[in-house]
């Protein structure tokens, strides 16, 4: 009987600490997360190349115009 109400406890406090911790980094993310290296959002929609029409990812850009 006291096994279970400790476990019914243990249970419940692992998920109300992980369903919290998930709340906390989707609501309040590092700048980190928001951001590349090279300071290009994540989640940034590919443009389109003008000449041939493929699709080009902001971030081989960015490394284009830098030079690397």
């Amino acid at each position: 009987m006291v096994k279970t109400v400790f476990m019914r406890a243990y249970v419940g406090l692992v998920t109300l600490l992980s369903v919290g911790g998930l709340i906390y980094v989707y609501t309040a993310p590092m700048e980190s997360m928001r951001v590349n290296r090279d300071g290009v959002p994540y989640f940034t929609p590919a443009v389109i190349n003008p000449e041939t029409g493929e699709p080009v990812s902001v971030d081989a850009l960015v490394r284009h115009f830098k030079g690397q």
